[in-house]
């Protein structure tokens, strides 16, 4: 494992336990590294390959084979090809940006983020051409990550990608939530919704899934292209009344929905032979660095991984769940995905803005230190993952002349933590499963 990725700040610096801190900071982000991430949950012993308490022969197939797409494609399968070494036959990897692949086994076809394009096309075409020559004696591994909904397109016939642009843009002015989106998506799109698990069938299918969705529902992440969807066809058209959207959007889609292609459903037969195995999730992250908390003498207390809502509204609840958990030391662990309404024009992300909004409630308190962390590095569109706040921040924001207040009001995070030298920046850690907030009492 990796020394990983840096987490200093002057309040970290500062504070007495700083080496601990930085290193269950550390342990979250290790644990959901792609790398470590298959690491963990795969292993090979000869032709005896290990998948979360599931053997294969790898000796007993004819070939295996690699689907991989989303954000942490090339992460991921960078890790699976060295467990498997010379057992790859070969494997297609659809990641967001090019990259120079020197396996010679592996073709490299980017798609397209956060809106599906040509790219997106040429991915789905590809991986829909490759399963035509699976067969009953192959094993497949599919690796999924974040991203892959629009990296990965593979419209049914007859509705084009301008089909899928513009329903999807009528959806988004119209204010649908992503859940109706991608129940739209799952029906009209060959790869999601199981839609993969049924092209590549006869074949074994391993499917080892990296989460970027809060609560991590299957179904959910990149679409769900190897799971069962527990959405029917009268869910999207009920999707389409709802929004009143039968006028407006291509002719051809309402005719596919209305011709009744059903996605594959759950206690389908064709998932007896497919295995999905969720190697890297918020919780995940979570539970890493509640270990290395009792590691270092700490009692860690996990809040969840469904924290949602206003991000300075949810730092209020994160902090009042300290008065409940007095014993000390305590590490406090909450995870999710905050959302911030803008009022102003500064700079941040929802990180940065909880850790902005904690700045007021944590004044004064002694022994205290929250850290708010996107785990993919990158809180909004800045270069940092979040922040640290004491509670002295408040203090020590005065005296440079800072008010916390109209900071807030500016959505202006980044420019307050900036001059305390507290914001985090720890780079792009290569995975990405949502958020953490840590609340640390010693």
């Amino acid at each position: 494992m990796n020394s990983g990725p840096s987490f200093l700040s002057a309040s970290i610096l500062a504070h007495p336990k700083s080496e601990v801190i930085q290193r269950i900071l550390s342990a979250a982000i290790q644990a959901v590294e792609p790398g470590n991430a298959i690491a963990n949950f795969v292993q090979r012993r000869g032709a005896l390959l290990t998948v979360d308490d599931v053997d294969y022969d790898l000796d007993a197939y004819r070939h295996v084979y690699v689907l991989a797409i989303g954000k942490a494609s090339q992460a991921m399968t960078k890790a699976l090809v060295r467990i498997l070494g010379d057992y790859l036959t070969c494997g297609w990897v659809i990641p967001k940006h090019a990259y120079h692949e020197t396996d010679p086994r592996l073709t490299v076809q980017p798609g397209g983020h956060p809106l599906p394009d040509e790219n997106s096309l040429a991915a789905g075409n590809l991986l829909v051409q490759a399963s035509q020559s699976f067969s009953v004696e192959d094993l497949v591994f599919c690796l999924v990550s974040g991203g892959g909904s629009a990296l990965v397109t593979a419209p049914y016939p007859g509705i084009t990608l301008q089909d899928m642009q513009d329903l999807t843009r009528e959806l988004l002015a119209c204010g649908a939530r992503i859940d109706e989106i991608n129940t739209l998506r799952r029906h009209l799109d060959q790869v999601k919704g199981g839609g993969l698990a049924k092209l590549a069938a006869p074949a074994q299918i391993v499917s080892l899934i990296l989460s970027d969705v809060v609560g991590s529902p299957l179904e959910a992440i990149a679409s769900g292209p190897t799971v069962a969807d527990p959405s029917s066809v009268q869910d999207a058209l009920d999707v389409i009344d709802r929004y009143h959207l039968g006028g407006s959007i291509p002719a051809v889609i309402q005719h596919h929905l209305i011709a009744g292609s059903e996605t594959p459903k759950p206690g389908d037969k064709l998932f007896e032979r497919v295995q999905n195995v969720l190697v890297g999730s918020n919780e995940l992250a979570a539970r890493a660095a509640a270990r290395q908390a009792y590691l270092d003498g700490i009692e860690p207390v996990l809040l969840g991984s469904e924290w949602q809502g206003e991000a300075r509204f949810v730092a209020v609840q994160i902090i009042a769940e300290l008065t409940e958990n007095t014993n000390s030391p305590v590490c406090l662990i909450a995870g999710g995905e905050t959302t911030v309404t803008l009022h102003g024009k500064g700079k941040g992300g929802r990180n940065q803005e909880l850790a902005l909004a904690a700045v007021p409630v944590l004044n004064g308190k002694k022994d205290v230190l929250l850290v708010t962390l996107a785990t993919d590095g990158e809180d909004g569109p800045t270069d940092a993952a979040g922040a640290v706040v004491t509670g002295e921040t408040m203090a020590r924001g005065l005296v440079l002349g800072l008010d916390v207040y109209e900071y807030l009001s500016e959505n202006d995070a980044y420019h307050y933590f900036e001059a305390l030298g507290d914001l985090i920046k720890p780079g792009p850690t290569g995975t990405n499963v949502n958020d953490l907030t840590f609340l640390f009492k010693h």
